[in-house]
C-alpha cells in the first residue's frame, strides 16, 4: 500500500486518490494472488509421494500419541545424555520427511517464515480446516524452518556437551592435584631412602672388571631396591611419575576422554549426519574431522598423525596440519613412545573440542543451519554494496572511501588524546600512577535529597491515586492505541469481538506470570481461561510495547535535566528464572541463578524499547546492536550506554559504522589496554595511559585494507541479510582466521580508546552514563516486581513463549509507567493550583517507577476495561517555568 501511495502521489495529475478501503482490499486481493501462487510453486516441486508424506504428518499412526506435525514443534530440551543422543535420533527423522528447503526454492525468506509461523500456532485440526495447495505449502514451510533449527539445536548441544566434559576434566584436575600432594611427599620420602641406600657405596676399585661391583654397591642396590619394593614397587612408582607428569602445567587434557567417551557414538553420529564447510582458506580441524571418522571402527590404540587419502608429490601420506591444537593437547594426544602416532581416544576429544570452538567462531560452518549457517554467505555481494555505499555513510555520518575512513578515525584519537593530555593538570578526579599508568578516578557521591524533595516525594505518594494492573493498562491502551499492534500470525486484523479488553487482559496474565488458569479465579468468571491462553498463542504481543502517538507526545512532568528525548537510551539484562528442561536456560555465575536473560533496550525516558530473551553464557553485548535495530518506536537513540557486558571491540566497531555513540561503563577499566594512534607519539602527561608495547598500536593499513569488508558488513546488517547477532557471536577473540574480525578489532580499538579517554576526562559523561545505566537497572527492578505470579518462574520449554512472556511484562511495566506519568502531572498540577511551591529540581528528582500506586494483588475487574478515561494533559505549567 506505502509502494501504491507513492506511486499515486507521484502522478496525482494523471490519477485520483482512492479511498483507503479501496486501497486496503487491493492490496489484499493482490496479496491473496501472490501468496497462492507461490504456494502452487511450492507444492509443484513436490513428487507424489512426498505429498503424501507431507500429508501424513497430519495424522497419528498407530501406536504414537501425537501427529508428525505436533512433534516437529515440539522445543528442544536440555542437554542431558539421554536428551542429546534423543536429539541426534530427532534429526535424522526430520532429514527423512523429505528435501524442504528444495521445495521452499527461491520462495522469499519473508513469506516462508511467514508461513511458517501461521503453521507453528495452529493444531492439526485447523490445519485441515486450510485449503489446498496452502495446507501442504505451510507444513512444508514450517518443515524447512524445523530442519535449520534442528540443526542449531544440535551444534548447541553439542557445544555443551563438550563443554561440560572439559570443565568436568578440569575440576577432576584440582582433585588430582590434591591427592598428588600426597603421592609427591611419599615420592620424596621413597628418593630419600634410596640416596640415603646409595649414598654409603664406595666406588669401584681401579682396574676392576667392567661391570665389576663391589660387596657395598651390591649391598646399596639392594637396599635400595628395598626401599622402592616399600613403597609399592617399581611399577607404582613409574606410574605414580607418570600421572604427575602428565597433569604438570594445570594440562587437564588427559582426563577429557573419560568424560567425552559416554557421547562418542552420539557425537560421531552427528558428525556424519551434519554436513560441515569451512568459512576459511584454512580447513585442518575438518581435515583432522575426517581422520578421526575414518578410523572411528578401529580398537587399536594409536592410529597415524597422516591423512588417510592425501600424499605429496613422492607418493608419501600427507601429515595431518594439527597447527590449530592447543599446546596443552599436543602433549596428549602423541604418543611418547612411538613419534609420528596419535593416541586415538584423545585425538578424538581433542578433534571435537576444537571443531566446537570452529563452530562458535564461525570458522566452520553447519550447510542448512541459521545460527551457525555459513555467514559469509549472508553478506550483500559488494556489487549490491557499491549503489548504497554513499548514502550508507552519509546516514552513519563516517567518510565514504577507505582513506578519509582512516584519517577521520585516527584524528578523532588524536585529537582526544591531546585534549586529556593538554586538560589533566586541571582535572582534579583523574590521577595517573606515573610508574605503573594506572589511571583512577576521584569518586563523586551523588547529591543528597533536599528536604523539600522529601517532602515532595512524600505528598505525592499521599495524593496518588491507587489503581490496579489491569485499570493502567486498559488506561494505556486507549490513550496510546497500542492494542492495533497485536494480532494475528497471518498479518490480517484480529477477528476477537472485543480486541481491547481481551488484549489487556492477556497482557497482564502473561506479563505478570499468573498464567491463564490462576488469573481467571480472579476475575469473576468474565473470561475463559481457554481464551487467554488462544490469544497468547495464536497472537503476537507486536515488536514494541507501546508506541505513542504522534499528536499527542506524554512527557514525564518537571523539566528535561530529570528526563530525556528519547535520543539516549541504555541496555542492561536481567535474570529470569526458568524451568530446568529447555535448551536456552543455563546456569549464570553473574546473576546466580538458572534461567535466561531479558536484556532491556531502556530509553532515558523510562519506559523500554526492546526486549529480546537471551542466554545466560552469551556476551549481552552482541545483542545490543540488534535490539537497536529491531526497535520500531518513536524514539531513535543514538546515544546508547551499558555495562562491561555491554562491549567489545567488534561491537564498538559495528556501532561506529551504524553512527551509533556507544558509551558503556566499564568496571576495572584500570586493566585495559589504551592503544597508540601512533608508535611515536608521546604525551607530557597522560603518556603512563598507553601500553609501551609497540604491537598494540592500532594498525591503520590494516584498517584501510579492509574499509570494503567494513562496509559490506555495515551495509548487510543494516539491509537485513544478516543478524548482527549471528556476526556478533562469530566475531570473536578466538577467530583467530578470520580477516573481517581482526579488521573490526582494530577499529574497536580505535574507538574503545577513545570513549575511555573521553570518560576520564569528562565528569558530566560519567554522570550521564550512570544516570543512563541507573535508569536501565531501576527498570530490571520494577519489570521484577511486577512479575510477582507464578514464584517468577516462565513455566514455558518454548523459546518463543519466553521471549512472548517478555514482551507482555515490557507491555505491562510500559503501561503502568505510562499511566504513572499521567497521574503524576495532574497531582502536581493540583498541588501546584493549592498553592505548593514546586522546585524543578525536586520535581526532576521523581520517578515514574513507583509501587504504592500499583495494586497487583485482589480481584481484577474486567467489566469496564472498554470504557475510555478522559484525555489527558502532559504539559505541568509551573509558575517557576512557564511549562
Amino acid at each position: 500500500m506505502n509502494v501504491a501511495l507513492e506511486e499515486l502521489v507521484r502522478q496525482k495529475e494523471r490519477l485520483e486518490l482512492p479511498a483507503f478501503s479501496t486501497l486496503d482490499r487491493m492490496a489484499a486481493r493482490i496479496r491473496s494472488a501472490v501468496e497462492a501462487s507461490q504456494c502452487e510453486a511450492i507444492v509443484s516441486r513436490m513428487s507424489d509421494a512426498a505429498r503424501e508424506r507431507v500429508a501424513g504428518m497430519l495424522e497419528v499412526v498407530g501406536g504414537e500419541y501425537q501427529s508428525l506435525f505436533a512433534w516437529i514443534k515440539q522445543p528442544a530440551r536440555r542437554a542431558t545424555w539421554s536428551r542429546f543422543r534423543a536429539h541426534a535420533e530427532r534429526m535424522e527423522r526430520v532429514d527423512g520427511l523429505g528435501d524442504a528447503v528444495f521445495w521452499v526454492g527461491k520462495t522469499p525468506s519473508a513469506k516462508v517464515a511467514a508461513l511458517a509461523e501461521q503453521a507453528r500456532v495452529l493444531s492439526v485440526g485447523e490445519m485441515k480446516d486450510i485449503a489446498e495447495p496452502r495446507r501442504t505449502a505451510m507444513t512444508v514451510c514450517l518443515l524447512a524452518q524445523v530442519q535449520a533449527a534442528v540443526r542449531d539445536e544440535t551444534v548447541v548441544m553439542l557445544s555443551t556437551r563438550m563443554s561440560r566434559h572439559l570443565k568436568r576434566a578440569q575440576e577432576e584436575l584440582l582433585e588430582i592435584e590434591k591427592r598428588q600432594k600426597e603421592t609427591t611427599v611419599q615420592l620424596l620420602a621413597t628418593f630419600r631412602d634410596v640416596l640415603t641406600a646409595l649414598r654409603g657405596s664406595g666406588e669401584a676399585a681401579p682396574g676392576a672388571w667392567e661391570g665389576e661391583a663391589s660387596l657395598d654397591d651390591l649391598l646399596a642396590l639392594k637396599n635400595a631396591r628395598a626401599a622402592i619394593e616399600a613403597a609399592g614397587g617399581f611399577e607404582a612408582q613409574m606410574a605414580e611419575l607418570e600421572a604427575l607428569d602428565a597433569y604438570r602445567g594445570s594440562n587437564y587434557t588427559a582426563l577429557v576422554e573419560r568424560f567425552f567417551k559416554p557421547d562418542r557414538p552420539t557425537m560421531f553420529k552427528i558428525a556424519r549426519r551434519l554436513s560441515f564447510t569451512e568459512t576459511s582458506t584454512d580447513r585442518s580441524v575438518l581435515d583432522a574431522l575426517d581422520h578421526v571418522l575414518a578410523h572411528q571402527h578401529l580398537t587399536r590404540p594409536l592410529v597415524a598423525d597422516t591423512h588417510p587419502t592425501r600424499t605429496d608429490e613422492n607418493g608419501e601420506p600427507v601429515r595431518l596440519d594439527l597447527s590449530f591444537e592447543p599446546k596443552m593437547w599436543l602433549k596428549t594426544v602423541y604418543s611418547r613412545e612411538q613419534p609420528g602416532m596419535l593416541v586415538r581416544r584423545h585425538f578424538e576429544a581433542m578433534v571435537f573440542s576444537c571443531l566446537v570452538e570452529e563452530l562458535r567462531c564461525g570458522d566452520v560452518a553447519v550447510i542448512g543451519a541459521e545460527d551457525y549457517g555459513d555467514w559469509t554467505r549472508m553478506l550483500l555481494p559488494w556489487e549490491q554494496c557499491e549503489p548504497k555505499l554513499a548514502g550508507f555513510c552519509e546516514q552513519a555520518g563516517i567518510p565514504a572511501t577507505a582513506s578519509k575512513f582512516t584519517v577521520r578515525l585516527r584524528e578523532r584519537l588524536t585529537t582526544i588524546a591531546e585534549t586529556v593530555d593538554a586538560g589533566y593538570p586541571d582535572n582534579k578526579d583523574l590521577t595517573i600512577d606515573p610508574v605503573t599508568g594506572v589511571p583512577s578516578l576521584a569518586l563523586r557521591r551523588a547529591g543528597e535529597r533536599t528536604a523539600s524533595a522529601e517532602k515532595l516525594e512524600e505528598a505525592l505518594s499521599e495524593r496518588l491515586p491507587a489503581r490496579s494492573v489491569l485499570e493502567h493498562l486498559a488506561r494505556a491502551a486507549h490513550w496510546t492505541d497500542w492494542w492495533k499492534r497485536p494480532g494475528p500470525r497471518s498479518g490480517s486484523e484480529p477477528k476477537l469481538k472485543e480486541p481491547l479488553p481481551r488484549y489487556v487482559t492477556t497482557a497482564f496474565v502473561y506479563g505478570s506470570g499468573l498464567g491463564p488458569a490462576q488469573a481467571v479465579r480472579h476475575m469473576r468468571g468474565s473470561v475463559a481461561a481457554h481464551e487467554l491462553g488462544a490469544i497468547a498463542k495464536l497472537h503476537h504481543p507486536g515488536s514494541q510495547p507501546v508506541r505513542r502517538r504522534r499528536r499527542q507526545r506524554p512527557r514525564r512532568p518537571g523539566p528535561d535535566r530529570g528526563v530525556g528525548n528519547g535520543s539516549v537510551a541504555a541496555v542492561d539484562g536481567t535474570m529470569m528464572d526458568t524451568v530446568i528442561d529447555n535448551l536456552l536456560a543455563e546456569t549464570s555465575i553473574r546473576y546466580g541463578g538458572y534461567g535466561g536473560i531479558a536484556h532491556h533496550l531502556v530509553s532515558d525516558t523510562y519506559v523500554a524499547l526492546f526486549s529480546p530473551f537471551v542466554p545466560c553464557g552469551v556476551w549481552e553485548a552482541v545483542y545490543l546492536i540488534d535490539s537497536l535495530l529491531a526497535n520500531e518506536s518513536e524514539a531513535k537513540p543514538d546515544t546508547v550506554h551499558a555495562d562491561t557486558q555491554g562491549q567489545s571491540f567488534p561491537v564498538f566497531g559495528l556501532a561506529h559504522l551504524l553512527g551509533i555513540d556507544l558509551l558503556p561503563r566499564i568496571r576495572n577499566f584500570q586493566d585495559l589496554t589504551f592503544h597508540r594512534p601512533d608508535p611515536q607519539l608521546r604525551y607530557r602527561h597522560i603518556d603512563a595511559l598507553f601500553s609501551a608495547d609497540p604491537r598494540t598500536c592500532i594498525d591503520w593499513q590494516l584498517i584501510e585494507n579492509g574499509f570494503k569488508d567494513l562496509m559490506q558488513v555495515g551495509l548487510s546488517v543494516r539491509e537485513g541479510t544478516v543478524s548482527p547477532v549471528t556476526l556478533l557471536r562469530r566475531l570473536n577473540n578466538h577467530s583467530r582466521k578470520n580477516q573481517i574480525y581482526r579488521v573490526f578489532r582494530e577499529v574497536g580499538r580505535a574507538v574503545r580508546t577513545t570513549v575511555l579517554l573521553r570518560y576520564l576526562s569528562d565528569p558530566q559523561l560519567r554522570e550521564q552514563i550512570t544516570r543512563a545505566t541507573n535508569k536501565a537497572e531501576a527498570y530490571n527492578g520494577y519489570t521484577k516486581w511486577l512479575h510477582f505470579g507464578g514464584d517468577g518462574y516462565l513455566r514455558s520449554r518454548d523459546p518463543e513463549l519466553q521471549e512472548k512472556a517478555v514482551k507482555f511484562l515490557d507491555l505491562m511495566a510500559n503501561s503502568i509507567i505510562f499511566s504513572t506519568t499521567v497521574d503524576m502531572t495532574d497531582t502536581l498540577r493540583q498541588m501546584a493550583a493549592q498553592g505548593w511551591e514546586l522546585s524543578p529540581d525536586d520535581i526532576a528528582a521523581l520517578s515514574p517507577h513507583r509501587r504504592d500506586n500499583v495494586l497487583r494483588f485482589g480481584d481484577y475487574d474486567t467489566a469496564t476495561l472498554h470504557i475510555p478515561p478522559g484525555p489527558y494533559d502532559s504539559a505541568l505549567r509551573l509558575p517557576a517555568d512557564g511549562l
